[in-house]
């Protein structure tokens, strides 16, 4: 589904290019739930970026499927990234004025979803993470385990081929993040959805399909 082939990237400093990720290959089956540990500052979010058409390589190839996204326009870059990617972050990054229901429909209502069926797939969505009884809370009303929950349902509605979480559980304590890992990974198996999560949980990324540990600007499989 995502292979990546070659990829480097590194930044300017005032003493020269500093390397970040260096000659990387990883291929990523539908499906699948691979963990990418290592040390802050280690390139993991970076690498996260660059899947996510965020941020761009300096060299390798990206395919989906059999298109090389390194290579597309900025505007079939952002068609891209909105139908087939989907993200989760440490901090879920709600709309603080809409409610939990709306915040799931928004993606589908920027693809031209009607509000009923929006509205419909997303409740739907929520009571499966357990949330039925939470769709019309606002943020500032839902626990940091629910809020984060809501983050899951809203880059799952659209049926992505591909999510990109960073750390999503790391402002969890552990009893909770185990719960919301639990809920993404199952829901993820379910819809078929491709997950690359960037963790410093070890227990988390043990259970993944695949966990790589990025050491010295490298990828290892672990």
């Amino acid at each position: 589904m995502l292979s990546v082939k070659n990829l480097s990237k590194s930044f300017p400093s005032p003493h020269g290019d500093i390397s970040v990720l260096d000659d990387i290959s990883l291929d990523i089956d539908q499906g699948s739930f691979v963990a990418v540990v290592g040390e802050s500052g280690s390139g993991k979010s970076t690498l996260l970026q660059i899947l996510g058409t965020l941020d761009v390589p300096d060299s390798g190839e990206i395919f989906m499927g059999d298109t090389d996204i390194t290579k597309l326009s900025p505007n079939k870059l952002a068609t891209l990234r909105n139908k087939h990617i989907g993200f989760v972050y440490q901090s879920h990054h709600l709309i603080p004025e809409l409610t939990a229901v709306e915040n799931v429909m928004l993606p589908q209502l920027i693809q031209g979803i009607s509000d009923s069926k929006a509205r419909a797939a997303a409740t739907e969505l929520l009571a499966s993470l357990g949330l039925d009884h939470r769709l019309e809370h606002i943020p500032a009303h839902l626990s940091g385990g629910e809020a984060q929950r809501v983050a899951v349902a809203r880059a799952i509605i659209n049926k992505p081929r591909l999510v990109l979480a960073d750390e999503p559980t790391g402002n969890l304590d552990e009893e909770t993040a185990q719960t919301v890992f639990t809920m993404m990974f199952n829901l993820c198996k379910q819809h078929n959805v491709a997950v690359v999560m960037v963790t410093h949980s070890k227990a988390l990324a043990s259970i993944c399909d695949k966990e790589y540990g990025l050491i010295h600007r490298k990828l290892v499989l672990v």
